[in-house]
C-alpha cells in the first residue's frame, strides 16, 4: 500500500493544474515529487532551500497576494523550528495557508530527536483559528488534502504519517465517525491509531469514535456518544498525550466526567530503534492500550445520565 505522503505530491500537482490560485512552497524536502509540476508552473512551485523560517514567511507573502499556498516539510521543521513565523506571518497577519507535514511523531527514528515532533498539535493549540487534520489512511489523506486546499483562506494543518490503518473510512473534514457502540465509556481514536484501539477494545462494551479532524474538536459528537456510553472518556492520540484533554473537558464542562489522555509520552527515548518499538514504548500498541483503557474504564465509571467524581488526567 502506498503511504499518505506518496499521495501528497500527485494530488497537489493535479490541484495546481486545476486551480491557478494554488501555490506550493518547499524547503528541499519533497522537491522530487514536484519536479514535473515545477516545469509546468515555475511561478507557483517555489523551493526556498533549507530555510524553514523563510518557508513560512514566503508562504505568508504569497497569501497576501491572493494565492493559496501549500507548505511542506517534516513536522519538526514546519511547526516547531519556524513557530514564530507561523505565529506572526500567518496568525498575526491573518493570512491563510495549508501546512502539510511528514515524519509525524517518530516516523523516522534514525533521524533522531531533531526529526521528531510529538508536540506539534499541542503547539498549534496555542494559536487561534487552526484546523487540524490527522488522517489515518492514504485515502483519507487525499480527501482531507482536498478539503484543506478548498478551505478558502483558512489556516489548516494536515499531519501525514507513514503509520496507517488497514482501511480508509469516509471522512468529511469535520465530524468524528462512530465505529463501535457500547455503554461503558467512550474511546476517541485519532488517525492512524484506530486499528490498535479496535484491537485493544475488542470485547469491551465501549463506544469507539474515530477522529481525523481534531481541530475544531467535535464537541457535539462526543456529547452524543456519552448519552448512551457515559462520561468516562479515553483519548488515544498519535502525538503528545493529553493534547485534546482540555477540548474534551470543555465539551463536557456541565456534567461530571473523567478523561484519560493516552499518546506519546514526554520522556525522550534516546535509543531510537524502530517505529514499532516507539509505539510499544509509549504504550500505543494494542496490548499497552488494552491494559490502560481497561484499567481506567473498569474503575470509577460515570454511567450515562449518572453522577460521579470529576477528574482529568491519567
Amino acid at each position: 500500500m502506498d503511504t499518505m505522503r506518496d499521495r501528497f505530491a500527485p494530488v497537489v500537482s493535479r490541484l495546481l493544474d486545476e486551480d491557478p490560485r494554488l501555490a506550493v512552497v518547499l524547503a528541499e524536502i519533497g522537491l522530487d515529487g514536484f519536479r514535473d509540476a515545477m516545469h509546468r508552473h515555475p511561478d507557483r512551485v517555489i523551493n526556498v532551500g533549507i530555510r524553514e523560517q523563510l518557508l513560512v514567511g514566503a508562504a505568508a507573502g504569497l497569501a497576501l497576494t491572493g494565492l493559496r499556498p501549500v507548505v511542506h516539510t517534516f513536522a519538526s521543521f514546519l511547526v516547531e523550528r519556524p513557530f514564530e513565523q507561523v505565529k506572526l506571518d500567518l496568525g498575526h497577519q491573518d493570512t491563510g495557508a495549508v501546512l502539510v507535514s511528514a515524519a509525524a511523531s517518530f516516523d523516522w527514528p534514525a533521524g533522531g530527536f531533531t526529526h521528531m515532533a510529538p508536540g506539534d498539535v499541542a503547539l498549534l493549540d496555542t494559536l487561534d483559528g487552526w484546523t487540524v487534520h490527522v488522517p489515518g489512511h492514504p485515502d483519507e489523506a487525499e480527501t482531507l488534502l482536498r478539503h484543506a486546499v478548498a478551505a478558502g483562506d483558512d489556516k489548516v494543518y494536515v499531519r501525514l504519517s507513514v503509520q496507517s490503518n488497514r482501511q480508509g473510512r469516509p471522512v468529511d473534514g469535520q465530524r468524528f465517525v462512530t465505529v463501535r457502540e457500547g455503554r461503558s465509556g467512550v474511546v476517541v481514536a485519532v488517525g492512524p491509531l484506530l486499528d490498535a484501539v479496535l484491537a485493544a477494545t475488542e470485547g469491551l462494551d465501549v463506544t469507539v469514535l474515530y477522529a481525523t479532524t481534531v481541530r475544531p474538536f467535535d464537541a457535539a459528537g462526543l456529547r452524543r456518544a456519552t448519552e448512551a456510553a457515559g462520561t468516562d472518556i479515553v483519548l488515544v492520540e498519535p502525538y503528545l498525550a493529553g493534547t485534546s484533554a482540555a477540548a474534551a473537558g470543555e465539551a463536557l464542562s456541565d456534567v461530571p466526567h473523567r478523561v484519560l489522555g493516552l499518546g506519546v509520552g514526554r520522556r525522550e527515548l534516546r535509543r531510537y530503534g524502530t517505529i514499532e518499538e516507539h509505539v510499544a514504548a509509549h504504550g500505543l500498541d494494542a496490548a499497552g492500550l488494552r491494559e490502560r483503557i481497561g484499567g481506567f474504564l473498569g474503575a470509577g465509571r460515570v454511567p450515562a445520565g449518572g453522577r460521579g467524581p470529576v477528574s482529568v488526567g491519567g
